[in-house]
């Protein structure tokens, strides 16, 4: 059970964190970035996996999307919360 809510932990904090990637992409995208991050929504289920925790390559797959990125720190936080 502990185990289920680790994984359940996890994808939320990966879906945070996407969601701070995308809106950081965005900001700086344009010429007046905002702070306004938090806000980011997202409505489809979402699947993150740890392609290899070494290396930090994330995979995130949403509906019939899916994006692959390098983040070291994000690829560690959820190697050690999946125990």
């Amino acid at each position: 059970m502990l185990r289920g809510a680790a994984g359940i932990g996890a994808a939320g904090l990966a879906a945070g964190v996407f969601a701070g990637a995308v809106a950081k992409a965005a900001d700086a995208a344009t010429t007046a970035p905002t702070d306004d991050a938090r806000s980011v929504t997202h409505d489809k289920p979402l699947t993150v996996h740890i392609h290899d925790a070494r290396s930090g390559v994330v995979d995130i797959y949403t509906g019939e999307e899916h994006v692959r990125f390098t983040d070291h720190q994000l690829a560690a936080r959820l190697a050690r919360a999946a125990g």
